[in-house]
């Protein structure tokens, strides 16, 4: 569960005994190995540990295992005051242009602004250009819409990440999604350099919540104006077993996550494991935990989303699509029941629900569920763009 830190470039290729070496003379070399030998076995294995975390752990990283919550404070976005009241919320996710026209941008923002409390634009989906996450997300803040930042690890290196979530800050954005981004394999050829995997989004959660919290940058410099953040990161509950992606969640969380928006939901008992999941490991009363559902538009495009990595629709789902004389009106219908089975979940188990329609609070043990609700205008609800 500890969060290492990112590879220091400058020792790529190197031996690292030398470290060793040198942090065993800086802690009193043989003398102090003498005198640890002598403690108690307890003590002596404390003393070997202390010893390893300190080479691998970098003053200017820091790194460890234990939890990292915001300390107490206003909220920083009207996202973070609704899901902290126990509000429902809803949030749109909009796929940012394939040009340079802010048209595009402007007119899905008013299309939403009056339906969600917040959308989503995404950085480079399946590692294809569009136009930044960075710019869709000012220009919605320009035209009354609270954007909800992706930025992805994926091309970004330490430096790049850093100055990206300065400029954000600076031109009003607080909500961010940090990413580790699909793999540039996925994207169209010819490809680019693969290798640019300087971070990943647990080390991007890290860095950010220090530049936050504790106001410096990675290399310690000062920052004169701490950037207010509220510190997102994505959910997956079907990207492996429930435990083993609980824990990674948990790792998320003691990083410096404040809220999951998770891949869309299908299989709503899976999906309630995966909760389950993360209340064992305690990490689903320290996060607020978006789902993400989406209509189904035919039995085909079920099947194509089954071999998206974390994303499971039940066989019954699909063969109910095939059945069906209005797949599209039947898609919204499933969408519909999915949200009301995430909404009685809650009810029955005792949490803050949040999910597209009048506001509803449950008391608190589960922690704080919204439906990221991209359901179609036909029902007369909220619009997926």
């Amino acid at each position: 569960m500890e969060v290492l830190p990112p590879l220091n470039w400058d020792k790529v290729g190197t031996d690292t005994w030398m470290d060793v070496y040198r942090h065993w003379r800086e802690v009193g070399g043989l003398k102090t190995t003498l005198n640890a030998l002598k403690l108690p076995k307890k003590e002596r294995d404390e003393a070997w540990k202390k010893f390893f975390h300190e080479i691998r752990q970098p003053v200017w990283w820091g790194g460890d295992s234990e939890p990292h919550p915001a300390a107490p404070h206003e909220p920083v976005s009207k996202l973070e005051a609704k899901l902290t009241a126990g509000e429902f919320v809803v949030t749109a996710e909009i796929a940012p242009p394939l040009g340079a026209q802010p048209e595009e941008v402007v007119k899905k923002v008013v299309m939403l602004r009056d339906h969600v409390d917040a959308a989503n634009f995404t950085d480079n989906p399946s590692a294809t250009p569009r136009m930044s996450s960075l710019v869709c997300s000012a220009i919605a803040l320009q035209n009354g819409l609270e954007p909800v930042m992706q930025i992805a690890a994926r091309e970004r290196t330490r430096m790049g990440a850093q100055s990206t979530i300065l400029g954000a800050a600076a031109l009003g954005i607080r909500n961010v999604l940090c990413l580790t981004g699909d793999h540039p394999r996925t994207g169209p050829s010819p490809h680019g350099r693969m290798d640019i995997w300087d971070i990943d989004s647990i080390q991007m959660i890290w860095m950010f919540r220090r530049m936050r919290d504790e106001a410096h940058f990675l290399d310690q410099r000062d920052i004169k104006a701490a950037p207010p953040l509220f510190i997102g990161a994505a959910g997956s509950p079907f990207a492996s077993t429930e435990r083993f992606q609980a824990l990674r969640e948990a790792k998320k969380v003691n990083a410096g996550a404040q809220f999951f928006q998770t891949n869309l939901v299908y299989d709503v008992k899976g999906f309630e494991r995966y909760l389950e999941a993360l209340d064992k490991v305690g990490a689903l009363n320290r996060v607020f935990v978006l789902a993400g559902v989406t209509p189904i538009r035919s039995a085909k495009a079920a099947n194509i989303m089954n071999e998206v990595p974390g994303v499971k629709v039940p066989k019954p789902l699909i063969e109910r699509m095939e059945k069906a004389a209005d797949p599209k009106e039947e898609g919204v219908q499933i969408t519909l029941e999915i949200v009301d089975k995430l909404i009685a979940r809650c009810a029955t188990t005792p949490c803050r629900s949040a999910s597209g329609a009048s506001p509803v609070f449950f008391a608190t043990r589960w922690a704080k569920i919204a439906t990221a609700s991209p359901i179609t205008k036909k029902t007369g609800t909220r619009h997926c763009i």
